[in-house]
């Protein structure tokens, strides 16, 4: 059992991570202040070095990565679309990436919960990727 919460915590983990950086591409030109694109190309950097780390444990445990599900990239990508098509600013920008954040927030803490099993090391990357999230989402707060 722990084998297998330990894969799944790592798929979910890997799927989130991989959204987010989907996320931050999608945005990244749309962001008007050169401070804005910092912060979302720190982000993105952070949230691929992690998801290096995932990809190495997933290949340790002989299992593979997960993607994102098309229709939740794909309502993302429609959302991105037409908001900043309605407005493209700063304020804008960091209103999506803050509602992506929470919403990974809340799913890594369910994945968390659901797969209690998992090793610690797979359980504290988690915790670092909520991390990461939570920083985000705290230094957009500023732009909304």
């Amino acid at each position: 059992m722990e084998t297998t919460d330990t894969i799944k915590l790592l798929q979910e983990c890997d799927a989130g991570a991989k959204m987010a950086v989907s996320s931050i591409d999608d945005v990244l030109e749309k962001a008007e202040t050169s401070e804005l694109k910092h912060i979302l190309q720190a982000s993105k950097n952070h949230h691929e070095m992690l998801g290096n780390e995932i990809h190495s444990l997933l290949d340790r445990h002989g299992s593979e990565e997960k993607e994102p599900l098309p229709i939740a990239r794909g309502m993302s990508w429609l959302k991105t679309n037409l908001k900043t098509s309605l407005n493209d600013s700063d304020a804008a920008v960091a209103d999506l990436i803050v509602d992506g954040c929470n919403m990974g927030i809340k799913s890594l803490h369910k994945y968390q919960n659901q797969y209690k099993m998992a090793d610690t090391e797979s359980k504290n990357l988690c915790g670092r990727l909520i991390g990461i999230e939570e920083a985000l989402r705290e230094e957009l707060t500023r732009y909304l």
